[in-house]
């Protein structure tokens, strides 16, 4: 059981755990707590200290959008991501709900709604009370540099004042006729000017430091904020959740659409002449046509971050498998035949280095050329009829993305499996000879099996390129996705975008490290003792 569990960890690429299974088998424990300590203990006290400083250093550098946020903050901006996706969870069922279903949803909104009233007039207190005592303390620790202000700044305009009447009294002594006199009085007035400048920048600095006292954190006032946004997006989230399940709820509007499609058959019924007919006969197909919109309509859900996730996921692997499905039959006649490697050399050295920026713009264009009319596409159609991917919305900007992706991460797995092929054991050829196997025979039984080590460890690379690749070009041509995410919240200002793009930086790097240890075992599965696994 030891080593099979020791088989697993090493084919999971989890070899940190390995010292773990052998000291609890009492296997050299002197030599695994050491090892425990090197690949366990040491890597978590830097993570721990990489946290430490950052808490630190980051209050301490202010930008446009605030100061940087803290690790607690980027925790706090998390839990509210997933709040939000929640809550729009939450509102996309109500839309469809019905009967005692419905009724039981908008009793529990309305009695939550009815508990948070006073809760929100008591964070309203706490927060005006929180205020009220930081200006106490502000006003207390800036009293002394507004009184040194307020002194400096009588002193520099009677100074000021000074220089100038004496300069005007020595102008107005100065003959006409008496250039160096005059050239004098120039000189003095630069002086004058220059030490009035000096004057000014540090009643500037004093001002500043009066701001900085205010500016600083009061942790008493950001709880009680806190608590205060809290409960006013849980208000906000409960009265738009009970409108869903009342006057936008899904069956509910059928319901008075039916109502009013009944009365406008009883009018039509009772009508009198051909023109009120004809009226109310056209009234009526259009509400009959309302009505089955409105039962086959769905809920108008934003993206949230963990939907934008899995749009992401599912580009990057479209294109990933679209570079594998070029690179991998290129990669193999490259490594079967010298010639068609000379012949493809030119090409990859040349597309190789392109940035994703230049792609992007060529694969927006040629997508467009093919799907002209998005809205009524074959293809766009397929994409929205699958069960799985329909409400991702597939349009050109996701394919061109994918292709993106393709064209800057096919290269690794294209030069790791001509290396594959080209480096088999001359022993095979000779036995492929000997037992005369048809060309397909030798692919699949000799080349494929031989080269997939090295095939994997470019599947590998290529994932990790396409990964880092896919944001920027979501980024770009605003593709719904993390990219796109991102965009967002650089743009749009709140007061949290900020700590929610640090969010971001750890879940692109937490998936990425994610693919890259599913690409390893992989990778590992296809190798065998003594087959390289990397280039």
């Amino acid at each position: 059981m030891k080593y099979k569990i020791l088989k697993a960890i090493d084919v999971s690429g989890l070899t940190f755990l390995a010292p773990i299974v052998r000291l609890a088998t009492g296997e050299e424990p002197d030599v695994q707590i050491r090892a425990i300590m090197q690949m366990i203990v040491v890597p978590i006290v830097a993570f721990a200290v990489f946290v430490g400083l950052w808490s630190q250093l980051a209050p301490r550098h202010k930008t446009k959008s605030g100061e940087v946020p803290t690790p607690a903050v980027v925790w706090d901006a998390a839990q509210g991501i997933w709040t939000f996706h929640a809550r729009e969870g939450d509102k996309e069922t109500a839309y469809v709900l019905a009967g005692e279903q419905r009724e039981s949803a908008l009793m529990a909104a309305k009695d939550r709604l009815a508990e948070i009233d006073p809760l929100t007039e008591l964070a309203d207190r706490q927060v005006a009370d929180a205020e009220q005592e930081k200006s106490a303390q502000v006003a207390e620790l800036t009293a002394p540099l507004r009184t040194k202000l307020a002194v400096v700044s009588e002193r520099y305009g009677a100074d000021q004042a000074a220089r100038k009447a004496r300069w005007m009294e020595r102008a107005d002594r100065t003959a006409v006729s008496d250039t160096d006199a005059r050239l004098a009085l120039l000189g003095a007035w630069n002086e004058h000017d220059l030490r009035t400048r000096e004057e000014r920048e540090e009643l500037k600095n004093l001002r500043a430091e009066i701001d900085t006292v205010g500016a600083q954190a009061f942790p008493a006032l950001s709880a009680a904020q806190k608590a205060q946004t809290a409960i006013a997006e849980e208000r906000q989230f409960l009265r738009k959740r009970i409108e869903v399940l009342t006057a936008y709820n899904r069956n509910e509007k059928a319901r008075a659409g039916e109502q009013q499609l009944a009365d406008l058959r009883s009018k039509y019924l009772q009508a009198d002449g051909g023109a009120a007919m004809a009226g109310l006969a056209a009234n009526i197909a259009r509400t009959r046509t309302r009505v089955e919109s409105i039962r086959e309509s769905n809920y108008a859900r934003p993206y949230t971050l963990p939907m934008q996730i899995l749009r992401s996921l599912l580009c990057v692997f479209v294109g990933f498998l679209l570079g594998s499905l070029i690179a991998i039959p290129i990669g193999i006649l490259c490594g079967l035949s010298p010639t068609f490697m000379a012949a493809m050399m030119p090409f990859i050295a040349l597309f190789k280095p392109v940035s994703p920026i230049v792609w992007l713009p060529i694969a927006l264009i040629v997508v467009g050329g093919f799907i002209p009319d998005p809205d009524d596409h074959w293809l766009i159609n397929g994409f929205a009829g699958l069960p799985l991917v329909g409400w991702m919305k597939i349009n050109p900007a996701f394919l061109a993305s994918a292709i993106t992706v393709a064209l800057c991460s096919m290269w690794a797995t294209m030069v790791n499996t001509a290396l594959g092929v080209a480096s088999i054991d001359d022993d095979h050829t000779n036995v492929a000879r000997m037992l005369r196997l048809s060309a397909r025979e030798r692919l699949f039984r000799i080349v494929l099996p031989s080269a997939l080590p090295l095939i994997f460890a470019g599947l590998r690379i290529s994932l990790s390129v396409g990964w880092m690749v896919l944001i920027a070009a979501e980024l770009l041509s605003s593709s719904e996705g993390i990219g796109k995410y991102v965009w967002d919240m650089f743009n749009n200002g709140a007061s949290d975008s900020f700590a929610k793009m640090f969010v971001v930086v750890f879940v692109v790097g937490s998936i990425g490290l994610a693919l890259d240890r599913i690409m390893i075992v992989f990778q590992r599965l296809v190798s065998f003792d003594g087959a390289p696994t990397a280039i």
